[in-house]
């Protein structure tokens, strides 16, 4: 048994240094997630990659006991915290810029369209509720998106993961791109 598929298992009893030993084994994966994630939201968050692989890390934490079951798993459910994260990031920024619990008032129609347009926090939520949307017809999409575009794991790792095949898992790539697509269109 590897060391870590004994981390996996210790991680899954709610382990504490086992998870701490995961993040360090994988730190140079998850800063890679990371670094994609910041680089798709465009500098939405304040965050760099260490800090948002160190944010993810402390979610893990406190969430407890970790229900993964191998490598790609971890990874995924790592992309998902970080995913969680930024998506966060983008509501507190829509809900300050919108004056938070202010109440504000403009006459000039021109200036309150602009006020609330920051593209790149609407193309995160919209990816984020086209996720949820997918989630409820089919979560197996969802964890295969997650794991490929988020945590950049082959149809191999994904299939493995899943119990699945890898034609599965390029099939379920196509049908949830398809769907993403119509969404966001």
């Amino acid at each position: 048994m590897s060391e870590l598929t004994t981390l996996i298992e210790l991680a899954r009893r709610g382990d504490r240094p086992a998870v701490d030993r995961l993040y360090e084994l994988l730190y140079g994966e998850l800063r890679g997630i990371a670094h994609a994630k910041l680089r798709r939201s465009e500098g939405l968050t304040l965050l760099d990659t260490t800090g948002l692989v160190h944010e993810s890390y402390l979610r893990l934490v406190h969430a407890g006991q970790l229900q993964i079951t191998d490598r790609p798993h971890f990874l995924a459910y790592a992309a998902r915290a970080m995913r969680s994260i930024v998506v966060d990031f983008a509501r507190r920024q829509q809900a300050l810029r919108r004056g938070g619990d202010h109440l504000q008032m403009t006459l000039d129609t021109a200036a309150a369209n602009a006020a609330g347009s920051d593209d790149t926090e609407v193309e995160v939520l919209r990816v984020h509720e086209a996720l949820d949307e997918l989630a409820a017809i089919d979560e197996r999409l969802v964890k295969v998106v997650e794991m490929r575009y988020f945590a950049g794991l082959d149809a191999k790792e994904i299939a493995d993961s899943l119990n699945v095949s890898s034609r599965t898992v390029e099939r379920d790539w196509e049908k949830a791109r398809m769907y993403l697509f119509t969404f966001l269109k």
